[in-house]
């Protein structure tokens, strides 16, 4: 059964906040979702589409501005051949097994879909499709695509799982695994977690994990940001329960805001430049004495899409990642657009700060 989510209204094609903020929420009811589809106000096309998802037996979760929502109704039922009844101040199928306000599920010929009405800076309803467990994630390290692939998928077969492999970084790997009919995926991670003790870890949200961990070790993370601006710590701060991790961090674009800040010696600035595997060493000292954290991150390169040099050139960055008892630096050269280094560099920290303490996160 596919899972998909279908926006009808036009605001959600450039409203990008708010259409992040539904994909969010429907994320954590479908896991994967593995179609998104548009339709502006007055589409014709939309009654072909929602007639095609029930044919095909698929889960959607469908958010319509308010003004097209009594509009959903009325093609549902078209194509469920059912009337609408008033329900929670609203018009809504009569079929309709779960509703509230401004939140239905529909079920006809196998097929789910759950239909929303949601405006800018309104609450969104309550999502009624059930969370049906029958996929998981896992994020592997130190393993490449290949080795990883003839190790686990030789296991799956055991426990009727099928996975599907996406590398994010040279060195990470998220694992999906959705059950088969008779499939057990709790029994596949426990027996994968044996298989690597040190490298795998059974969370789909990544920075969750590292907030759970570290908080039930009354433990503190902080972060020195250069090119990436602040990227890390938002990656930390958009989930809940950061505030017993971090007490804050420090974007450090200057020379000088390095030097008065991190107090990174002016020498090392000069002879090295700021963007060097010594400046990211003393930025991550210079933030655990700041912040008095357990653990720092520090990033500094050139994320373009200008300013490199044959030496340096774009896509250049140095991630250093410091606690108490050791600290590692690594030098990359990333490709691709700014935002994209800028992306990769966070997902390279956050790996490295995971491989610093492997008693700890693993």
């Amino acid at each position: 059964m596919k899972n998909g989510v279908i926006f009808v209204g036009t605001k959600f094609l450039y409203n990008d906040a708010l259409r992040e903020y539904a994909l969010r929420k429907a994320k954590e009811v479908l896991g994967v979702v593995e179609k998104t589809v548009f339709f502006k106000d007055g589409d014709k096309e939309l009654f072909l589409e929602l007639e095609g998802e029930f044919e095909e037996g698929a889960r959607n979760i469908l958010f319509a501005s308010k003004q097209n929502f009594p509009t959903i109704g009325k093609i549902l039922c078209t194509i469920t051949e059912d009337n609408l009844v008033l329900k929670e101040d609203s018009l809504i199928p009569s079929k309709a097994e779960l509703y509230a306000k401004n939140s239905y599920v529909v079920r006809y010929n196998g097929a789910s879909l759950n239909a929303l009405a949601l405006d800018e800076e309104k609450k969104m309803p309550e999502i009624l499709l059930q969370n049906e467990n029958d996929s998981a994630t896992v994020q592997l390290f130190g393993e490449d695509e290949h080795s990883a692939k003839l190790l686990l998928e030789t296991l799956s077969q055991t426990y009727e799982v099928k996975l599907e492999f996406v590398t994010l970084v040279q060195g990470w790997l998220e694992v999906h695994i959705s059950s088969k009919k008779h499939g057990n995926i709790a029994e596949f991670i426990q027996s994968a977690k044996q298989l690597f003790p040190k490298k795998l870890i059974p969370a789909s949200n990544i920075m969750l994990y590292i907030i759970e961990r570290l908080s039930s070790l009354g433990k503190t993370v902080t972060f020195a940001e250069s090119c990436t601006g602040g990227l890390l710590s938002y990656f930390l701060t958009k989930n809940n329960g950061a505030s017993k991790i971090l007490n804050g961090s420090l974007v450090t674009y200057s020379n000088d805001i390095k030097n008065n800040w991190l107090a990174v010696d002016s020498e090392v600035l000069e002879n090295f430049g700021a963007v060097s595997q010594e400046t990211v060493m003393q930025m991550c000292e210079g933030a655990m004495g700041v912040a008095k954290a357990d653990y720092a991150v520090a990033i500094s390169g050139i994320a373009g899409d200008t300013g490199g040099t044959p030496q340096k050139p774009v896509g250049t960055v140095f991630v250093g990642v410091r606690n108490h008892s050791r600290h590692i630096e690594e030098h990359l050269l990333l490709q691709g657009d700014r935002n994209y280094v800028q992306y990769q560099s966070v997902l390279y920290g956050i790996k490295m700060l995971l491989l610093s303490d492997v008693e700890t996160f693993f």
